[in-house]
C-alpha cells in the first residue's frame, strides 16, 4: 500500500482457530493428530519465511531474493511457476482435480524505502506489512496445493513488485501475465490497524488515486505569490494529515461508520518552489478529480499563473466493486463470525494501491487482515509507520480465511 507519508509532497504465527467451514476444509473430522501435526509445522515454517523475507528488504524494482524464495517454495509444492514477469513478477498457476473457476490471487513482495516510512530509519523495511503478504500468498498456495485432487478449477497465484511505486501491476499486466491463464477474478489482503484475528471487507470502497500537478507564476513577485497560492491550495483540502495516535485511532474509528468525512474527501497538499507550485492531492470518490483540478484551475489564475499543468491522467482509485465485496463480507460472516468480520465505509485518504490496475481488469476483492497485537499502540499495527510490528498470528487467520474463500469461489 503505497502511502504518502509524512511529507508535504510525496509520491507516494501461530495459527488461529477458526470456526465453521474455513475451520473445516483444513481441518477434517477424520485424522485431527495428524492435521494438528500438520499444522504445527506449517506454523514453524511460515514464521520462518516471514522472518526470512523480513530480514532481506528489497524496495521497487530489487526484489531479486524474495521472488527467487517465493518462486522455489512455488515450485516445490507442485505449481506450475513463470517468473521476470513484470520485472521481479513471480506466477504460480494451480489446476485442481476438478473442473471449475479460474480465480486470482495477489500478493505484493516489496519493502518501503527510507523516505516513504513515517518516524522510520535510513534503511528499506518491510513496514507495510508485504512480508506478511508474501507469507500468506505462499501459505494458501501450500495448503491448496495439498489437496489439489479435491480442489475445483485453477488458482492463479501473482507475487507482484513494485507495489510501493505504483509500477509493478501495470508492469506485469503489460507482460501479459494473464494471457495464458484468464482468470475471472482476482483477490487480495492488506495489513491494516484492526484487531488480529479480524478482516475489514471494502464493498464499493478501497483507496484513493492520486493526481498532481505544478503551477507556474512569472513577474518579480511570483515567488511570494507562489508560497500564497500553495497555502490557498491546500486549503481545498477537506481532511488533513494524522498528526498523532489519537488522530490515527480516530481515523480507524470513522473507517467503520457510514456517513463520516472519510465518505466524501480530498486530502490536498501544496508546496512552493520557486516561482512555481508543486501539489499533489487524492479524492474520494474518484470522479471529483475534473472538480478538483478545475479548482486548482481557479485559484491559480486568480494569482495571474501563467501555466497550469497536469502530466498525466490521474492515477486510478482502487474500488471493490459491491458485488464481489458483498458476497466476501457474507461468507466470512458465515464462517468466521459477524465479531470477526468488519465492514469499512469509506476510504483511507492518504494511501493508494495498484492493485486498482487489477481490479480494473476483473472483478474481486481488496480486504484488510488486522494484525494489531492486544494492548498493543496502534502505531505498531498501521503501515509505513516504522513503529510497524504486526502480530505473526494474522498469517495463520489468513491462510485458512483465504484458503478457504478461494476454494468456494473456484466452484463452477
Amino acid at each position: 500500500m503505497s502511502n504518502l507519508g509524512n511529507r508535504a509532497i510525496s509520491r507516494r504465527i501461530v495459527l488461529g482457530g477458526i470456526g465453521g467451514a474455513a475451520g473445516a476444509l483444513l481441518v477434517p473430522a477424520t485424522g485431527a493428530h495428524a492435521a494438528d501435526r500438520a499444522t504445527n509445522d506449517d506454523t514453524r515454517h511460515l514464521i520462518e519465511l516471514r522472518r526470512e523475507i523480513h530480514r532481506h528488504p528489497e524496495v521497487s524494482g530489487q526484489e531479486v531474493r524474495t521472488s527467487a524464495l517465493v518462486a522455489e517454495q512455488l515450485r516445490a509444492a507442485g505449481l506450475a511457476v513463470t517468473t521476470g514477469v513484470g520485472g521481479h513478477g513471480v506466477v504460480g498457476v494451480l489446476t485442481g482435480g476438478r473442473p471449475g473457476r479460474t480465480v486470482a490471487y495477489r500478493a505484493d513482495m516489496d519493502a518501503v524505502p527510507p523516505d516513504e516510512q513515517i518516524e522510520g530509519g535510513p534503511e528499506a523495511a518491510h513496514v507495510c506489512g508485504h512480508d506478511l503478504h508474501t507469507t500468506i500468498g505462499v501459505g494458501v498456495a501450500l495448503t491448496l496445493a495439498r489437496r489439489r485432487d479435491r480442489l475445483a478449477g485453477t488458482l492463479v497465484f501473482v507475487f507482484q513488485p513494485g507495489e510501493e511505486s505504483l509500477a509493478g501491476a501495470g508492469a506485469m499486466l503489460d507482460d501479459g501475465v494473464f494471457d495464458r491463464v484468464r482468470p475471472e477474478e482476482i483477490h487480495a489482503l492488506h495489513c491494516g490497524p484492526f484487531p488480529v484475528g479480524t478482516f475489514a471487507t471494502t464493498a464499493g470502497f478501497g483507496l484513493p488515486g492520486q493526481d498532481h500537478g505544478t503551477v507556474t507564476l512569472t513577474g518579480p513577485d511570483a515567488a511570494a505569490a507562489a508560497t500564497a497560492l500553495a497555502g490557498d491550495i491546500t486549503a481545498l483540502g477537506t481532511v488533513g494529515r494524522p498528526a498523532t495516535s489519537g488522530d490515527l485511532e480516530h481515523l480507524v474509528a470513522e473507517l467503520l461508520r457510514p456517513g463520516t468525512a472519510l465518505s466524501r474527501f480530498v486530502f490536498m497538499q501544496a508546496q512552493p518552489a520557486g516561482a512555481s507550485v508543486r501539489f499533489s492531492y487524492r479524492c474520494w470518490p474518484q470522479d471529483r478529480h475534473a472538480e478538483v483540478r478545475e479548482a486548482v484551475r481557479r485559484l491559480a489564475f486568480s494569482y495571474g499563473a501563467a501555466a497550469v499543468t497536469f502530466p498525466a491522467d490521474p492515477f486510478p482509485a482502487m474500488v471493490t466493486p459491491q458485488r464481489e465485496g458483498r458476497a466476501l463480507h457474507r461468507y466470512l460472516r458465515r464462517t468466521i463470525g459477524e465479531t470477526r468480520t468488519l465492514p469499512t465505509y469509506a476510504a483511507i485518504p492518504y494511501s493508494g494501491e495498484d492493485f486498482a490496475l487489477f481490479l480494473n481488469r476483473m472483478p474481486g476483492t481488496f480486504t484488510y487482515l488486522g494484525v494489531r497485537r492486544p494492548g498493543a499502540g496502534i502505531k505498531t499495527s498501521y503501515p509505513h509507520f516504522g513503529a510497524f510490528d504486526p502480530d505473526e498470528r494474522a498469517i495463520g487467520h489468513s491462510v485458512r480465511v483465504m484458503s478457504s474463500w478461494l476454494t468456494h469461489r473456484t466452484h463452477p
